[in-house]
């Protein structure tokens, strides 16, 4: 199986921390240059220092804001014509938790603008140079809920739902140019998004944090979250040669939790 990244170099946003971070590790581990994105330069700074790397490999940052659209082309137009992006990694944090009933338009304009406007800008540009290279791998990061609503999440299941239906739609018309774009579903993962989600469920409930984490880990069947890098590992894998057969698909990584095919 050839999982050899050498000489490939990989985007991934959101990566100081959580799942994004996880997946910078091991994209590096296979031996890809990874550049990673988000708003602080001195966290990014101290993440690239962290990051594997053996040989020739060279890992950096870019600072944008992906409330910025502007400021978002600019920096990483200026990026594609340094090199060329192989791997695409689309990772932003979820919209804020709440019954969708109770949810401004705004609501749903912010978070379309910052997951799937931010997704579709990065993947037009970079795609060119994929198109050149011959090979291309983009991979969003969603959320099981393209599968299975999760309660109290109304805007972000209305725009993970979103992004999936534009990266189907993108892996149709890239495919021909041996660029895959495929959707990664992560489950409850142990990150500060999920510390967010059972604080404000013990909030609601009148219960504590350990009592709604013993709940949701009673839906899993693997009886755990995941760790970032587990999540890091998936998306590796369709960003290497040997899934260069697998596009347009939703692959959840969820320990068995998701109740549909």
């Amino acid at each position: 199986m050839n999982l050899d990244l050498s000489g490939k170099n990989a985007l991934v946003c959101g990566a100081s921390r959580g799942i994004g971070r996880g997946a910078a590790e091991e994209l590096a581990r296979l031996g890809a240059n990874v550049t990673i994105i988000a708003r602080s330069a001195s966290v990014l700074s101290e993440v690239v220092r962290a990051l594997p790397h053996s040989g020739n490999q060279h890992h950096d940052f870019l600072v944008a804001d992906f409330k910025d659209r502007t400021d978002l082309k600019k920096k990483v137009t200026g990026l594609a014509a340094t090199k060329t992006i192989h791997i695409l990694v689309n990772n932003t944090g979820g919209p804020a938790g709440g019954p969708i009933t109770l949810a401004e338009p705004e609501d749903f304009l912010k978070a379309i603008e910052l997951h799937l406007v931010a997704n579709h800008i990065l993947s037009k540009i970079l795609s060119k140079g994929m198109k050149n290279a011959g090979y291309g791998r983009i991979i969003n990061v969603i959320s099981t809920s393209v599968k299975q609503p999760i309660p109290g999440l109304g805007v972000s299941n209305t725009t993970r739902g979103a992004v999936a239906n534009w990266a189907k739609t993108l892996a149709t018309e890239l495919g021909p140019f041996g660029i895959t774009v495929n959707n990664v579903l992560p489950g409850s993962t142990n990150t500060e998004r999920i510390t967010e989600i059972l604080d404000s469920r013990a909030e609601k409930s009148g219960t504590s944090f350990e009592i709604e984490k013993k709940k949701m880990m009673s839906t899993i069947p693997a009886g755990r979250f995941a760790e970032p890098n587990e999540i890091g590992s998936a998306i590796a894998f369709l960003a290497s040669p040997a899934a260069s057969y697998i596009n347009g698909i939703n692959l959840p990584v969820d320990g068995g939790r998701t109740k549909s095919l």
